[in-house]
């Protein structure tokens, strides 16, 4: 990687890191695998809207994670995935991500507050 792609990124990326990544990443999907179909479902659909919404808690923290944990503690005490998040999957999301930022937050934050005007 040049030092121009690792400056524009803000930190050095090694491919050791990458490997890293995909290694966690296979291992977490396994984890999801392993849950029941209608959590592994519900999970799926809550992975695809996190996505589209792009908070910052997804690749900066273990948001993933700490939901298959969540979901894991869920199906030990025998609670179904409708009465652990409800009915209602947007707002469930909605609310575990409420209060963090997202990518797209942090564009708007580095626009101008005056638009530009033409010369």
């Amino acid at each position: 990687m040049s030092n121009a792609n690792s400056r524009s990124w803000g930190t050095e990326v090694s491919i050791r890191d990458l490997i890293d990544g995909k290694r966690q990443w296979r291992a977490h999907m396994a984890r999801i695998r392993s849950l029941p179909l209608d959590y592994r479902i519900v999970y799926e659909e809550i992975q695809n809207y996190l996505f589209k919404v792009g908070p910052v808690s997804l690749t900066e923290g273990n948001l993933l994670s700490e939901l298959a944990d969540f979901f894991e503690t869920g199906i030990a005490t025998g609670i179904g995935v409708t009465e652990l998040i409800g009915t209602d999957i947007a707002t469930f999301c909605d609310d575990l991500i409420a209060g963090t930022p997202t990518y797209a937050e942090r564009y708007y934050q580095t626009l101008p507050t005056e638009p530009r005007r033409r010369k």
